[in-house]
């Protein structure tokens, strides 16, 4: 097995410097970590129903698909990825860790009204157990892969037509920079970032091209109440709840409702990063 190289070492370096410090972790009353489910269900219920512009993401995808084609969704969480498809494909098939988002994932393709699979696992230990498709795509996974070469190289040999990926510009966490130093005193990583992503996939012998979505935080994406918006915050922060005003205040312009009145709380400028590229060839 070749080693991996400069690009590869970084971005597991970097993507471990992430890692919360035990003592904080340890007193953190709530899993930092977990993603509520509600933000999953709604984006892949607009996702589906056609509420939003295509993305690049989705537009990518749609160029490469054949009439009656297949996808594979790997990280499929509830389907906002793969589901805006759900109108030009015959199946679509998600991959997960989680058994609970697979769930989700299959009550909302059924609500699409698009013929699905899963499989329950992580990739790409599963790969050699889910068959190829036309188009393969991943939205909003690579920052929780070390492994990120071995990732991608086993999404390239399950794909007929392309691959598409999607991530946002920098580490989703990197705007809570300051929060972190505030409640904790804990400076936080800068990387890494879609650019590096970008360079160990080429280091991988890939060759993605590369479109850039810029937007305001929100957009459909949040939740009903504020104080869930805030929540979300405070636990990735693994603070109580007694914390929240403080962190409400500490937020200011970056807590905001949107014109469907969801709450959510993320950077001012929000880029997300498609990737995508013609693949050597499925094996399956």
């Amino acid at each position: 097995m070749p080693q991996p190289g400069t690009a590869a070492v970084r971005w597991r370096r970097d993507l471990a410097a992430w890692a919360i410090p035990e003592p904080i972790l340890a007193a953190a009353p709530e899993d930092p970590y977990r993603f509520p489910g509600e933000l999953f269900r709604r984006r892949a219920a607009r996702a589906s129903a056609g509420v939003d512009p295509p993305t690049p993401t989705t537009e990518r995808a749609l160029e490469a698909l054949p009439e009656g084609g297949t996808v594979l969704d790997v990280g499929c969480g509830s389907g906002a990825t793969s589901l805006p498809l759900a109108g030009h494909v015959a199946t679509i098939t998600g991959v997960d860790e989680s058994a609970r988002m697979l769930a989700a994932f299959s009550s909302a393709a059924a609500e699409a009204g698009v013929a699905s699979a899963t499989v329950e696992g992580r990739w790409p230990d599963v790969a050699a157990d889910v068959d190829g498709a036309d188009v393969v795509c991943s939205g909003h996974v690579l920052y929780n892969v070390p492994e990120l070469g071995p990732f991608a190289l086993a999404l390239d040999g399950h794909a007929r037509r392309r691959v598409v990926v999607e991530l946002t510009e920098r580490h989703p966490w990197a705007w809570m920079g300051d929060l972190w130093i505030r409640f904790h005193g804990l400076e936080r990583p800068a990387g890494p970032s879609a650019d590096d992503a970008v360079a160990v996939l080429r280091e991988a012998g890939l060759t993605p091209e590369r479109e850039d979505r810029v937007s305001r935080a929100g957009g459909g994406g949040g939740f009903a109440e504020r104080s869930d918006a805030v929540a979300l915050v405070r636990r990735r922060l693994c603070l109580g709840a007694d914390r929240d005003g403080e962190i409400a205040e500490a937020l200011g312009d970056r807590l905001v409702r949107d014109a469907d009145g969801l709450w959510s709380a993320g950077p001012e400028r929000h880029v997300t990063v498609t990737l995508w590229w013609t693949p050597s060839g499925p094996t399956g």
